[in-house]
């Protein structure tokens, strides 16, 4: 199954680089993008190609190589790269959460309320709070020795096959990742969670039906993402070591690596009407320059 993996994940990750870079490019390019939620969906798209590459490149490398090796500072990067985008993005859907909830239960202040600063200051709190998780895990794992076969039971260096490597009693560190992984999963779903309860009851007491449908149609696409994502996440790092198939989490892992970034781009913007009217029209432009 190697061959045929190879040539699905390749085809998928070029798909994914493809599709994010070209919402980056129409949201830079049109005005009529630049609003707060167009753009978060760009700094979105920017951490699911971090993702993507930080993972895949390496996966590929090692379905068609005979020697199926990373040296210990690239697992050190690719780990810490992986979670500093992964959690930065989690942070960032209870962010995106908020911004919704602020569009569609206070439209009158929203454009006052969420103005540039006020969004670059949450996709920066986003990034902070995901370095000071990345600080408390390698506070609990650094200086602890690696010993044994050194063989990683998955497709890129993840916290609980490494975590079976180390030569001493790793409880406090199982103990630390789950606590950092409960306190970022659950604060941003329970923020998600809040903030669509609080836009379904505004939602149905809109008097036109053309209203719900709009208002509903805006957050379906984000509801779908957080969704997928919060799910597999939850599922890998929220729970008991004790707990946890590999199998099932390789599984889950693909999922957020390979498949999110890849539906991405479609789910959020190439359905959405604004999105297509402005490829469309830079398209012409593009036509009419040739």
């Amino acid at each position: 199954m190697e061959v045929p993996l190879f040539v699905l994940f390749l085809t998928m990750y070029v798909l994914t680089i493809i599709g994010n870079a070209l919402v980056i490019l129409l949201i830079h390019l049109d005005s009529r993008l630049h609003t707060p939620m167009y753009y978060f969906l760009s700094n979105l798209s920017w951490l699911e190609i971090i993702i993507s590459t930080t993972v895949t490149p390496k996966m590929l490398s090692l379905l068609i190589s005979k020697t199926k090796t990373i040296s210990y500072f690239g697992c050190v990067g690719q780990l810490t790269l992986y979670f500093l985008a992964g959690t930065t993005e989690v942070l960032l859907l209870g962010a995106m959460s908020v911004d919704r909830y602020l569009a569609i239960c206070n439209p009158l202040r929203y454009t006052a309320i969420m103005s540039n600063q006020v969004c670059k200051l949450m996709m920066l709190s986003c990034w902070m709070g995901s370095i000071a998780c990345i600080v408390v895990g390698l506070i609990f794992t650094y200086g602890l020795p690696y010993c044994g076969p050194n063989v990683i039971d998955h497709f890129f260096c993840d916290t609980s096959p490494l975590a079976k490597l180390l030569c001493a009693d790793t409880t406090l560190v199982q103990l630390a990742e789950l606590t950092s992984s409960c306190v970022t999963l659950l604060t941003s779903v329970s923020v998600t969670a809040v903030s669509y309860l609080c836009i379904i009851v505004t939602v149905t007491r809109m008097p036109s039906a053309e209203s719900r449908k709009k208002a509903f149609s805006t957050c379906s696409s984000h509801i779908t993402v957080a969704s997928l994502y919060y799910g597999s996440s939850i599922f890998i790092y929220v729970r008991p070591a004790g707990n946890t198939s590999m199998d099932f989490n390789k599984v889950a892992t693909v999922l957020n690596t390979v498949v999110t970034p890849l539906l991405n781009p479609v789910i959020y913007n190439l359905r959405n009407k604004l999105v297509k009217d402005v490829m469309r029209d830079t398209v012409k432009r593009i036509v009419v320059h040739l």
